[in-house]
């Protein structure tokens, strides 16, 4: 290690100690990357995100509350409706006079179960596929939710959910306009099935489970938006990075710190995902304007080619913004470029800089290239090396 990065942990370390964190050195700190030593990242991300106050000696009583709140979540939205279900299964008199599975009326028990298996099997589909360059979602984690695989109780788990659902015959999408598309696997087959992951021994329990139940419990908890494709690639980082933390305190509450991180995070980015914001001056179409006009101002030329061409930014900075890049880099490097974004004291504006930066960076091949190698470019990004895209970013936001 060298006695640069020493300092820059002992500087991060000196921040941290103090009875109230000074935010704006934070961030001037966290904006330059933060050391992932020490459990530092985790802890910064947490302060960044809202989700510790600046006052330490609030932590340990709001940590308990909020870790306590979502154990709530649990009983009610994943372990109650289990019951419920077995409950009203086994009661005749239940089924046929309180409630039952052909009910039409939206209160019904067994309607609101049925519609939540439809967002439950779009979340089970996208998280099996989380992260595929490495193993660690598959894995099991060192701490299963033991209020669920209680052994005294066989309570239904996600997982059981979507294998016994009525509804696994079939693929279930939910695109960012809200239609749900129901189509036979006959046509497409799932590049994901059931069987190609490896089942855990009971009382285990995967990566990707825990991150299943974090967004099952999102959606419904906020109902307007639900699940979105997508999301799933913004909770993805942050539980990698909660759930890795050295300090085994802290990383056996991985998931409900996610939770809330996650919730705080979207409450920021959620009109990306909302089609009926788009054109607003908050949506995603807004920002993605944002992105040609500042390299209109920085790069004339390159900006006129690719209007030549006809190439608009809903052709890729629509995944650049929304899934905060997330699907351009490696984890590792996706982690480093968020620690800038948690950063930034304007709210992501400095991803509008990144996304410029990544089109100045390859301005020769895409000067030079024609409308098919450029989408090439665009959609599948060359350049891997995020330090030198974030020193460019920072030098177009300096020659304002």
């Amino acid at each position: 290690m060298s006695s640069r990065h020493q300092n820059r942990i002992a500087d991060f370390q000196d921040v941290l100690r103090e009875p109230k964190i000074a935010l704006g050195k934070l961030r001037e700190l966290s904006f330059s990357g933060i050391p992932c030593e020490g459990g530092l990242r985790c802890l910064c991300w947490k302060i960044l995100l809202n989700y510790l106050p600046l006052e330490r000696a609030l932590w340990t009583s709001i940590l308990a509350k909020q870790r306590e709140l979502y154990s709530q979540f649990l009983r009610e939205m994943i372990i109650q409706p289990g019951i419920a279900k077995a409950n009203l299964g086994v009661s005749r008199e239940d089924v046929t006079f309180e409630d039952h599975p052909l009910n039409p009326n939206p209160d019904s028990r067994w309607n609101t179960y049925f519609k939540d298996n439809e967002v439950l099997l779009q979340i089970d589909k996208d998280v099996r596929r989380l992260c595929p360059d490495i193993s660690f979602f598959q894995r099991p984690t060192d701490y299963p939710c033991l209020l669920i695989l209680d052994p005294q109780n066989e309570f239904e788990t996600l997982r059981k959910r979507v294998e016994q659902t009525t509804l696994k015959s079939q693929t279930v999408a939910k695109n960012r306009s809200g239609v749900t598309n129901m189509s036979s696997p006959h046509k497409s087959p799932a590049p994901n099935s059931l069987s190609e992951y490896e089942v855990l021994p009971n009382g285990c329990e995967a990566h990707w489970e825990v991150v299943e139940r974090i967004l099952f419990i999102y959606a419904k908890l906020n109902p307007g938006i639900a699940y979105v494709q997508g999301m799933n690639e913004i909770v993805g980082p942050l539980y990698y990075t909660f759930a890795t933390d050295p300090n085994s305190e802290w990383k056996e509450h991985a998931e409900a710190d996610t939770f809330f991180c996650f919730t705080n995070l979207m409450s920021e980015i959620r009109d990306n995902f909302i089609k009926s914001l788009d054109d607003s001056q908050c949506g995603i179409t807004y920002k993605m304007e944002k992105v040609y006009s500042t390299l209109k101002e920085k790069d004339v030329e390159l900006y006129l080619k690719l209007q030549e061409q006809n190439i608009k930014p809903q052709f890729f900075a629509f995944r650049w913004l929304t899934l905060l890049l997330s699907q351009e880099f490696l984890l590792p490097d996706v982690i480093r470029i968020w620690d800038t974004l948690f950063a930034d004291d304007n709210r992501f504006d400095f991803l509008l800089l990144v996304c410029c930066a990544m089109l100045v960076l390859i301005r020769e091949q895409l000067l030079g290239g024609d409308f098919t190698l450029n989408m090439r470019l665009l959609q599948d990004y060359p350049i891997t090396d995020v330090h030198h895209i974030l020193q460019k970013a920072k030098e177009l936001q300096d020659s304002k």
